[in-house]
């Protein structure tokens, strides 16, 4: 295969944070390369040198002659007053197409793009609409070499699932950052890491996401028992030297030099494994031993006469962690509003176990003040020390645990990054000794290792977790059970993602089915029979109510037990025999509905 380029010793720096140095590699033809690593570690000036908006301090990069190179950044730019149409004829400006060409490229991209109406200006769309009208835009121009950087900021699980298929089948290269492994794992077949812990500066293999993990945790352990092998070597060495003058003058010169050269390459590998360190993140629960934490009966929501969703019904207890899932717009946010009760329900009940204390991560940083100093964010009750887990620490080494600077201290929160914000708001959290997190979104911002450490604190935590993400990989490793908030049908509960988007294709196979009409008879209106079956049906069908919810509350307290936790295959028959009790708790209260309706209906 043809490169199409290469990077030669490029280094890059601004001011005192040097982010790269003698950077080498290339990229050949063919390939689907997801970039990765720590936040902070040049991604995206990476990704601008190649496409040749940002130059580097030294070195060179080499394009192969002829190659369309686009670039997708991360913030999408558009006139506002532009229409999706004009937006996208706009891009073709300056390319060498003739006008039959144009038009053909532009119609196509916006059934690509999904654009139902094309006269919408740029400044009425959603995020999401947005930032696929900025991916649109970039496959338009037809781009040899694709450079996308963080392309699923913004898009919920249809935009994410619509990019996966348009990058699994794209016909041209591309380099891909993102923090989305599932998305990684999917639609790349290159993936490679930069950082100051690998000797080159980065660590690429030919592999998908799942693969590179474990080459890299390999990479990692061999150069951390390479540094104990050094140690110990040079332990002989410092001994050897230690020795009298006399002693010395009978051994070779070259030992001399030899122990220089060695006390430098174990100085650098040092150096190198000091810089894996990762954000630690350890949540404080309140050690209550309540088995019911939360009650939600029959919640629903909805705005201007519009339902959002309805019937949720479901108990959270100690060890359990539920996802929420859904499109933009289906009311995640809200649902977590109820649940925190800041918003009251339309329809239903949200029942707190008493003196219950819930600790929120707020996916809009609103409970930050961006003008305090980082100081103050990270210790809210001020002094010098913050108490985690009744013993204090002071604010220098808990701004390490987040892996933020001394000199970073006196820094407003508004300066900081995305990033920066969201690990503040962890910290805060940690503070909170708590019986459910309520995480919305928190996987915003964080690069890979950090979502692998807030994973891990998920799992380890003692109470019960509501989590709202479109993380499909945090959210299968961590979720017991998620909730799929849908706009065009009833909210339902899955095992996993797998699960979700089976339920999903089935649906919109179902709405491609045409229906057929039936041709109606008129028939005589006469009233309703309300049967001596009914009646009977009538008279028991409560007992069965309370019969039916307590097998399915029997079974939800199974589900949530440790030992049932820990065995995959026993915890999946008890989802799927939860899922089915549930239903039936659901089947016989809607049964009730329409037996009371015969029944008032006979009686008029």
């Amino acid at each position: 295969m043809s490169v199409l380029f290469s990077v030669n010793t490029i280094s890059k720096s601004y001011g005192d944070d040097t982010l790269f140095t003698d950077l080498s590699f290339d990229v050949k033809s063919g390939e689907k390369l997801g970039l990765i690593g720590m936040n902070g570690s040049g991604k995206s000036t990476l990704l601008k040198i190649v496409s040749g908006l940002t130059l580097p301090d030294d070195g060179e990069v080499s394009v192969k002659p002829g190659e369309h190179l686009v670039y997708l950044a991360q913030d999408d730019r558009f006139d506002p007053e532009k229409t999706i149409e004009k937006t996208l004829y706009d891009c073709l400006e300056g390319l060498p197409i003739d006008d039959r060409e144009r038009h053909r490229r532009v119609n196509q991209a916006i059934g690509k793009g999904g654009f139902a109406d094309t006269t919408i200006k740029t400044e009425q769309l959603s995020g999401g609409w947005r930032k696929r009208l900025a991916i649109t835009r970039a496959l338009c121009m037809q781009p040899d070499l694709l450079l996308l950087d963080e392309p699923t900021n913004h898009l919920d699980i249809s935009g994410i699932l619509w990019l996966e298929k348009i990058l699994i089948s794209a016909s041209f290269s591309f380099i891909l950052v993102s923090h989305d492994r599932t998305f990684l794992e999917n639609v790349c077949s290159h993936t490679m890491e930069i950082g100051r812990y690998y000797d080159r500066g980065y660590f690429k293999i030919q592999g998908q996401y799942k693969r590179f993990e474990l080459e890299r945790e390999r990479y990692l352990d061999a150069q951390l028992k390479k540094q104990a092998s050094l140690a110990s070597k040079m332990r002989r060495e410092d001994e050897w030297l230690r020795q009298g003058a006399k002693a010395r003058t009978t051994k070779a010169k070259y030992r001399i030099d030899q122990a220089r050269d060695l006390r430098k390459e174990l100085a650098a590998i040092k150096d190198r494994n000091r810089q894996t360190a990762k954000v630690n993140i350890d949540f404080s629960g309140t050690g209550r031993q309540t088995k019911k934490l939360i009650r939600v009966h029959n919640l629903g929501k909805g705005f201007g006469g519009k339902p959002l969703f309805s019937k949720i019904t479901f108990e959270l207890g100690p060890g359990f962690c539920l996802g929420v899932v859904g499109e933009n717009g289906s009311g995640k946010s809200t649902f977590l509003s109820m649940i925190e009760q800041t918003s009251a329900p339309d329809q239903g009940t949200v029942k707190w176990a008493d003196n219950l204390k819930i600790a929120v991560f707020d996916q809009n940083r609103t409970r930050l003040d961006p003008e305090v100093k980082l100081r103050d964010a990270l210790n809210p009750a001020g002094g010098d020390s913050v108490n985690y887990k009744g013993r204090p620490i002071h604010v220098v080494s808990w701004a390490k645990r987040f892996l933020f600077m001394p000199d970073q201290l006196d820094m407003p929160v508004k300066r900081l990054s995305g990033g920066e914000k969201a690990r503040i708001i962890l910290a805060n959290l940690m503070l909170q000794p708590c019986d459910i997190l309520l995480l919305d979104e928190p996987t915003n911002d964080l690069d890979i290792l950090s979502l692998e450490v807030l994973e891990n604190s998920i799992k380890e935590f003692p109470g019960g977790v509501i989590i709202v993400s479109h993380d499909r990989y945090l959210m299968d490793n961590v979720c017991h059970r998620m909730l799929y908030l849908d706009k065009t049908r009833e909210p339902a509960f899955y095992r996993d993602f797998n699960q979700i988007l089976k339920a999903r294709q089935a649906g919109e196979a179902a709405a491609k089915k045409p229906v057929k009409k039936a041709v109606e008879k008129k028939k005589p209106r006469t009233k309703p029979a309300f049967s001596f079956k009914d009646k009977y049906e009538l008279e028991h069908i409560e007992e069965n109510i309370l019969a039916a919810e307590e097998k399915a509350a029997e079974l939800t307290e199974k589900v949530q037990s440790p030992e049932v936790i820990q065995d995959t295959s026993l915890l999946t028959d008890l989802c799927a025999r939860l899922e089915k009790a549930e239903a039936r708790v659901q089947e016989l209260y809607a049964r009730w509905e329409e037996l009371e309706d015969k029944k008032n209906a006979a009686e008029k």
